[in-house]
């Protein structure tokens, strides 16, 4: 969701940074590291002494939560999902349900039958099992499956489920190496439906 469907960077690193001075870390070290995976995953990375790190994720979430300016829809993602059945396409993010649903409230992302959030897997990013409930609950195979992600630990995750890979790299500040196919952004993406039930995607040019 994050950066692959919706830009929530200004905001979440807003909260974040303002986290991190509050515990004497190193900011400009430490909001790398924010992006792809569940907050209380990165907060027990830290290790830091009597945190209680699903405490702080929550304060963290309702943080985020209250905080939306600047979170739009990356170019091009609103049009292409309208355009896709919804029951054939899923969302998957480290976000918590409600965090997740008030940011594509305020990018105006249609939201899925089928969104998979951190409290619905044991393991987060890079663990495939976020992909595998979605594909599970889609009633086909993850490696029938495109996973779109922006972030190494998004890619690692839909590789290790077996899924086909595309980046999107509408927020990258550095290029990255990937053998996948990478778009910007979604404007020149279609989709065209076969009569078996098929999707094929298409890129212009």
């Amino acid at each position: 969701m994050d950066g692959t469907i919706l830009s929530s960077i200004v905001a979440a690193e807003r909260v974040w940074a303002q986290w991190a001075r509050e515990h004497g870390v190193d900011v400009a070290a430490f909001l790398p590291t924010i992006h792809g995976v569940r907050s209380v995953d990165t907060i027990r990375r830290l290790d830091i002494a009597g945190l209680d790190a699903e405490a702080e994720a929550a304060r963290i979430t309702r943080r985020e939560i209250e905080d939306v300016a600047g979170i739009e829809a990356i170019e091009g993602a609103t049009q292409f999902l309208q355009s896709l059945p919804p029951q054939r396409w899923a969302i998957v993010t480290s976000a918590p349900r409600e965090l997740a649903l008030r940011r594509l409230s305020a990018a105006g992302v249609p939201v899925p039958p089928v969104i998979v959030t951190a409290e619905d897997v044991r393991q987060g990013k890079p663990a495939p099992d976020g992909f595998l409930v979605a594909s599970a609950r889609l009633g086909v195979r993850a490696g029938d499956c495109v996973v779109f992600e922006d972030s190494a630990a998004g890619i690692a995750a839909a590789e290790a489920a077996g899924a086909a890979v595309v980046v999107v790299t509408a927020t990258h500040r550095h290029a990255i190496s990937t053998p996948h196919i990478r778009i910007g952004g979604y404007g020149d993406l279609s989709a065209s439906f076969g009569e078996d039930g098929s999707v094929e995607l298409c890129r212009r040019g």
